[in-house]
């Protein structure tokens, strides 16, 4: 059984490199895939109230001690404002059965709203209280996040966004980095894309002698990306973990990042969001 490295938070929190998405599994689907990748070695579990699947993914849990699994969890739109972060962790932590998340994100800015900063201020008395150990964002873009920091003097733990060699965030990603985000990336394999297919990922497969997927993973993990992709399959889920005995080089880099822009545009939270 291998696991993944760690990245340190900039609260103190150490996350492991890789982890498991579980959109859009069901709570059978999910207790099933969990524990499968909690035998295998997975460490980070990525779930959301939206989701709807945490009562499966708590009941997985529980093969492993509480402190050993790094627990991630969002919370929607209804729940943006002080009271609401807290309400919206309570009814988190009871649907997973934990008293503590390692992580907790706003799932979505939803500027339309305005209320993102207030829902930001209640994760930080959330983290002050003990309730969780990290707090971030998922979806938020630059002039979000800049707004959080102006306004509460704390910037986020982790920004959570839709991220691949196709969608490669390198702006998202200095901003994240001068302001010590961590980013994490959802979708890292492309979904609803031939990123997997395409040649030049294809090609440097073939010279490492590695799958695809593991190509693009490893293109993320090696540009300090936190990669949580979404698989049911055992040897699907082992492959994905195993990705940090191997190197690409600066070239392969650069031809995988260049591959940026040519699917369909990424979700705009400007626009989406729930």
């Amino acid at each position: 059984m291998s696991q993944a490295p760690t990245v340190t938070l900039s609260h103190g929190s150490a996350m492991p490199r890789v982890g498991l998405g579980t959109w859009p599994m069901n709570d059978a689907d999910a207790e099933r895939t969990v524990r499968t990748a909690l035998e295998l070695g997975y460490r980070l579990i990525d779930t959301a109230e939206n989701y709807r699947n945490e009562v499966g993914v708590g009941r997985a849990l529980k093969v492993v001690p509480r402190d050993e699994v790094f627990v991630t969890t969002k919370f929607n739109k209804r729940w943006h404002s002080v009271e609401g972060a807290r309400q919206a962790f309570e009814a988190s932590a009871e649907r997973l059965g934990v008293e503590y998340l390692d992580l907790l994100l706003i799932h979505w800015p939803n500027p339309a709203q305005d209320r993102y900063v207030d829902a930001w201020r209640g994760l930080i008395a959330l983290r002050e209280a003990g309730l969780v150990r990290a707090i971030g964002t998922s979806n938020f873009k630059p002039a979000h996040l800049q707004r959080l920091i102006d306004e509460t003097g704390v910037a986020p733990e982790v920004n959570q966004v839709q991220l691949s060699p196709v969608w490669a965030k390198v702006a998202e990603r200095e901003f994240h980095k001068r302001h010590g985000i961590v980013t994490e990336a959802w979708s890292p394999l492309g979904k609803g894309t031939d990123l997997l297919h395409h040649p030049t990922v294809q090609e440097i497969a073939e010279a490492h002698g590695r799958t695809a997927g593991q190509v693009v993973l490893r293109w993320e993990t090696q540009q300090d990306v936190v990669p949580i992709p979404k698989s049911a399959d055992p040897e699907r889920l082992a492959e994905n973990l195993a990705i940090f005995d191997f190197e690409l080089t600066g070239a392969e880099l650069s031809a995988l990042t260049a591959l940026d822009g040519t699917a369909k545009p990424a979700a705009d939270s400007d626009r989406s969001g729930h």
